[in-house]
């Protein structure tokens, strides 16, 4: 079984983009602290880089920005390439297969200041957008 459930905050705004084939997809990367502390008093953090795909991807682009909390679910995938200098390149990500957002919409909000998400009506014939 191959399946990840991670809770931190986004290290940058979402990066949006488009498959070849005009997939929607936004890679974005999570920080999460580790549950113990060090011996300074300090928690490591670790960072996650995760991908969601289409209508996710709109959604989080609308709503998501750098320090947003989100949780995501999901699972590990490695992936390796050869870079410009002829050596071999291994990367891991997190492909989300579910994201729940924890924090305010994205705006230009004053700190601490809520805002709730605009809501949109859904045609019951479609597939829902999360």
């Amino acid at each position: 079984m191959n399946k990840v459930i991670l809770i931190g905050n986004l290290t940058k705004d979402p990066e949006v983009s488009q498959t070849n084939d005009g997939k929607m997809y936004a890679r974005m990367t999570i920080a999460v602290s580790r549950d113990y502390t060090n011996q300074d008093g300090s928690r490591d953090t670790d960072f996650f880089d995760f991908t969601v795909w289409e209508k996710r991807a709109e959604i989080c682009d609308k709503y998501l920005k750098k320090g947003s909390k989100v949780a995501i679910v999901g699972s590990i995938q490695n992936h390796n390439y050869t870079d410009n200098n002829g050596e071999k390149r291994y990367t891991q990500e997190v492909k989300c297969k579910e994201i729940e957002f924890l924090s305010s919409k994205k705006s230009d909000d004053t700190p601490g200041e809520r805002t709730r998400p605009e809501l949109t009506p859904i045609n019951d014939d479609e597939p829902l957008p999360f």
